[in-house]
């Protein structure tokens, strides 16, 4: 799904070099979820389960999405620097 994949991927690439070791596991496990129910919870067409109300990850997520700077925003560049082996 495009809409979720540019919203996760652009967050990950803004977000993730400055996330504690608690915030990296608690996104690993949100993208245990299904795409679609990630989109429609961050985008706020659908209730999250009980184990997300109160994430602060989710909110996170929620503040990039609404992108009130009006970001214009692409597709990170997903290439590894080293090669994997």
């Amino acid at each position: 799904m495009l809409e979720g994949d540019l919203l996760l991927s652009t967050f990950a690439s803004e977000h993730l070099p400055t996330m504690s070791e608690n915030e990296l596991q608690e996104y690993d496990r949100l993208l245990d979820e299904p795409d679609w129910d990630i989109y429609y919870w961050v985008i706020q067409k659908k209730e999250p389960p009980e184990r997300w109300v109160d994430s602060k990850l989710l909110e996170k997520l929620r503040v990039h999405a609404r992108n009130e700077g009006k970001v214009v925003r692409k597709m990170p560049d997903l290439s590894l620097e080293t090669p994997l082996p």
